[in-house]
């Protein structure tokens, strides 16, 4: 069977906040994280090893959902602090010349006009590179910070469809060719090239036009992560890359099939939806090494329950410490943040909690380990079966060796084999993103 090829981003999940810091390999990451310079290394290797983009996850509070306390978030600098990815965006903009640059942006604490400006701003400044993370938000505590309590999880997705329809009409607010620019006659734009909008929707209101001037692929690439029926349908309609984790191959290649219908039934080409799964590959100078790290990681993860209780906690607000680590938990649970991450997480009620915490990544749809020739079979071989389009590198804690295991360690063995872009065929991020 001939193997696709396929799409290869990183998603820093840390955000612009504090990554490995108090481990083996941190180097100065405890002082220097809020500088830009680990960031601008990681591009530069990205762009070597020939990646699609990277995207900055982000969020806005300082949890205290895990017993009602921001004591371990604190203390374990835990999602929190955390800088604005935007600002990062720009300076990795400038620095790099192929590479999509893509923050995280919740419809749900901007406005629409906002957000519309600031990626027209960053897109110019990448050349035509820019993404935008679309996400609805998830933590009350967030929603607070602002001043009103968290919308209800649907009532989310159906402000985030109205706010991206509004930016798109925003982004459409200057036609193509209204910039002349005619230094002879003294003309810059065609004022009948430049449109106001006044749209009224349910949620959102903008006079328009916008006041920047069209960006080199008009509008950002778009890019979301939704599990939950509303996010699919979301996701069918606007997005162009899609961050997933459903666990194992079967529920992969299902999700990716669901995908493409949706896409398919809202008149787009399914091939303009790419959907990449999230993955952190543990290696190894040897096969067996590498087993024996990714053993390791494991025992430590299952000493740690506090730290797999505050994440979870605070993924689905939901303070898990109230519950029987030893009993499974309720079945009717309900989380307001991360629906259908959640869902999958409480399983089918057979375990207990302890048994999930230790069990369930919230991060990998399949474990990757070994050398990077292992690993790139495995990749290889999970394409073939899921047909999918790419996977997400989600190191975490990021530090300067593990970034160097992937682009300078598996990224050429996938280049060797073809499986992988060796070099960036267009200027343009969504032009690379479709060009496979």
């Amino acid at each position: 069977m001939t193997s696709p090829k396929f799409h290869l981003g990183w998603f820093l999940g840390a955000g612009f906040g504090v990554q490995s810091w108090n481990q083996p390999w941190s180097g100065t990451g405890a002082q220097d994280w809020m500088l830009p310079d680990q960031y601008v290394d990681l591009a530069h290797s990205l762009e070597r090893a020939c990646f699609d983009f990277l995207i900055m996850e982000d969020s806005v509070q300082v949890s205290d959902t895990y017993k009602g306390s921001m004591e371990y978030y604190l203390r374990t600098a835990s999602a929190a602090p955390k800088h604005d990815p935007a600002v990062l965006a720009a300076i990795l903009a400038h620095e790099t010349k192929h590479l999509g640059i893509i923050p995280t942006l919740t419809t749900t604490f901007y406005h629409p006009y906002t957000v519309a400006r600031m990626m027209t701003t960053l897109d110019h400044i990448a050349r035509g590179r820019i993404g935008w993370n679309v996400v609805t938000g998830s933590n009350t505590r967030a929603a607070q910070n602002y001043g009103f309590d968290m919308p209800e999880h649907d009532v989310r997705y159906e402000m985030a469809d109205e706010f991206v329809e509004l930016a798109h009409k925003l982004w459409d607010s200057w036609e193509d060719d209204a910039v002349l620019a005619d230094v002879e006659n003294g003309v810059y734009a065609d004022h009948e090239k430049v449109h106001r909008l006044d749209f009224q929707g349910k949620h959102y209101a903008s006079r328009g036009p916008l006041n920047t001037v069209p960006s080199p692929q008009k509008s950002p690439v778009i890019l979301q992560a939704g599990g939950s029926s509303a996010g699919k349908a979301f996701a069918a309609r606007w997005a162009e890359a899609i961050i997933s984790n459903p666990h194992g191959t079967a529920n992969m290649r299902a999700y990716r099939e669901e995908i493409r219908t949706l896409a398919a039934e809202q008149g787009r080409d399914p091939d303009h939806v790419k959907v990449l799964y999230l993955i952190s590959p543990v290696f190894g100078e040897t096969t067996a090494e590498a087993k024996a790290k990714m053993q390791r990681r494991k025992d430590a993860q299952a000493r740690n329950i506090d730290g797999l209780l505050a994440g979870r906690s605070h993924l689905s607000g939901i303070d898990l410490s109230k519950y029987d680590l030893d009993a499974p938990l309720p079945a009717d649970l309900e989380s307001n943040g991360h629906r259908s991450s959640f869902a999958e997480f409480k399983g089918d009620g057979t375990q207990t909690l302890r048994e999930r915490l230790i069990a369930h990544s919230a991060i990998d749809t399949i474990e990757f380990i070994g050398t990077p020739e292992d690993v790139a079979d495995q990749m290889e071989g999970v394409m073939q079966e899921v047909g999918g389009d790419g996977f997400l590198i989600a190191g975490a804690p990021l530090n300067r060796r593990y970034v160097a295991e992937v682009t300078d360690g598996l990224a050429p063995v996938l280049k060797r084999r073809g499986l992988t872009r060796d070099r960036y065929e267009f200027a343009h991020f969504r032009d690379n993103l479709r060009a496979f």
